[in-house]
């Protein structure tokens, strides 16, 4: 992952107070990434944002690093060989926000829970997606827990880091069915203070926590904002200190155009594995048909996408797994090169498709900001310019649009995807199989059965570039997955806080810990 680097705004120095109302440090963070629920039994989405500074995982991601380390565990470490027993032991001590005591039990408790839940259908498509490999969780003693995989799988202590994996309290949260209400119970940095749906949470310093975080602040305040805009005129505003998650490409270029005394504003700029792709659901009668994927591969223009609606704030991707990713490969481009009507065109007539595909494209409204619309926008325009398809553009609210797809809905469909870690395997993994993310099967078998069981069993992650590369080939012949772009990542922050630069972790997530406002500079 390279380093962030921030940009300054506003040259100057001088000395500000570090502390808000009754002397504690509070910060408030704008985003756009609502939580769509307060549990994590049932989230694989944005929600995490929360989850990371609310509850805690066995592993985490610290600043700067790329491999998880312990945080409620004290250690972890394969037991075995073979990479199909994993061991923690627990710090010692810990306890939930509440005062409750967070033990090996607790621990099992959790992942049984989440397990259960989606077993019985309350859940679909949620977490317990990433524990396919595993078997059982058992417990030695208070202190310690084993994981049993049926397979080997050394991406397993990654997927621990994530917090799909929170502990959660056995007293507060049922085991066979969802949490109710506005409140969490974790053993996080903070402690879920107040919350209102879509609008804000109050996040103030769990006096319980033991782990690995150093606590820069006293207390965050979260504002859930709706529009980009919106967002940046509350940080101009002095309303908030930061801005995170949803800043439009326009925002970002205002920014940095900006003269260095006009705005009281630095910009914190770095790579990213943000990435967004097409779905294509074979169910649909034309979809299914691997030629007219093909010629809709061939006729996309990514670069367009990037330059006229991202205003270059992101980069033409040409594979499921992004740069700066071991594996990293450029299948598309290999094959499709550049642009080609002509070459779109002979696809289709040589398939006996001689009159223009009519195809439906969806879009989430408000999921990855109002520049989504215009970005299918010239998507059909892309497609109908050529003259072989005639695109109609559907969407919805994400908690609908989530519904759709996942009731097998939409034919085509555009999404984005914040890595639950850094690693290949987490590009390809959940797309693929009877069941994956989507809710889109898609069937693989040399991926599911072949690649990725062969690339799990080496704990050296350089060592299986051969096996993502394969299965990067088979992506770009199914044509079932369309990648458009990846993202860099962006900070907003008022000159008066410090940490931005690390306040980001490989998945993207915001840990509210690292932020502090300056004394001096």
């Amino acid at each position: 992952m390279a380093a962030l680097a921030s940009v300054s705004l506003l040259a100057g120095c001088g000395v500000l107070s570090s502390d808000g109302p009754d002397g504690e440090q509070r910060i408030t963070v704008g985003t756009m990434s609502a939580p769509t629920t307060l549990d994590p039994a049932k989230a694989w989405d944005s929600s995490w944002e929360l989850y990371r500074n609310v509850f805690q995982t066995l592993l985490s991601f610290p600043s700067g690093a790329t491999e998880p380390e312990p945080d409620a565990a004290e250690s972890c470490e394969f037991a075995d060989a073979s990479n199909t027993v994993f061991t923690c032991d627990l710090r010692e001590g810990l306890k939930f926000s509440d005062g409750d005591g967070l033990d090996a039990a607790a621990v099992k408790y959790s992942f049984d829970r989440m397990r259960k839940i989606e077993a019985k259908g309350v859940v679909k498509g949620g977490p317990t997606g990433l524990l396919g490999s595993l078997d059982r969780v058992e417990t030695k003693g208070e202190r310690t827990v084993v994981f049993r995989l049926k397979k080997a799988d050394a991406t397993f202590p990654f997927v621990l880091s994530t917090p799909a994996m929170s502990i959660v309290d056995p007293n507060e949260y049922p085991a066979d069915k969802l949490r109710t209400g506005n409140e969490i119970t974790g053993s996080g940095p903070y402690a879920l203070e107040a919350y209102t749906p879509n609008e804000k949470a109050e996040l103030v310093k769990n006096s319980h926590y033991k782990g690995a975080a150093d606590i820069k602040n006293d207390a965050v305040t979260i504002r859930y904002f709706n529009k980009s805009s919106d967002m940046v005129e509350a940080l101009k505003d002095k309303q908030i200190d930061v801005t995170f998650r949803g800043l439009a490409s326009e925002d970002i270029v205002a920014m940095q155009n900006k003269g260095r005394r006009e705005q009281e504003i630095e910009l914190v700029e770095g790579a990213g594995t943000e990435i967004r792709y097409l779905v294509f659901n074979t169910k649909d009668p034309w979809v299914r048909k691997l030629p007219v994927r093909r010629a809709f591969a061939q006729v996309l223009d990514r670069g367009a996408i990037a330059h006229k609606i991202y205003k270059d704030t992101v980069e033409p991707l040409y594979s499921m797994v992004p740069r700066g990713l071991t594996g990293h490969a450029t299948g598309f481009f290999d094959d499709y090169g550049d642009p080609s009507v002509a070459k779109a065109k002979k696809i289709l007539t040589d398939a006996g498709i001689n009159e223009p595909v009519p195809l439906t494209l969806w879009f989430t409204t408000d999921r990855y900001g109002s520049v989504t619309e215009r970005e299918f926008a010239e998507i059909k325009r892309q497609l109908e310019a050529s003259g072989l398809f005639k695109v109609t553009l559907k969407s919805r609210p994400w908690t609908q649009f989530q519904e759709g797809y996942g009731n097998g809905e939409y034919p085509v469909f555009g999404r984005g995807w914040f890595p639950d870690f850094p690693d290949a395997d987490n590009f390809i993994a959940p797309f693929v199989g009877p069941k994956n993310a989507l809710s889109t099967p898609y069937v693989s078998k040399e991926i599911t059965e072949q690649l990725l069981p062969r690339e799990r069993r080496e704990t050296d992650r350089g060592a299986v570039i051969d096996e993502f590369e394969r299965a990067q080939e088979i992506l770009v012949d199914d044509v079932r997955l369309l990648p458009l772009w990846q993202g860099k990542q962006y900070i907003m922050s008022s000159e008066e806080i410090a940490g931005g630069e690390r306040a980001l972790d490989p998945s993207a997530i915001m840990m509210m810990w690292e932020l502090q406002r300056k004394t001096s500079w």
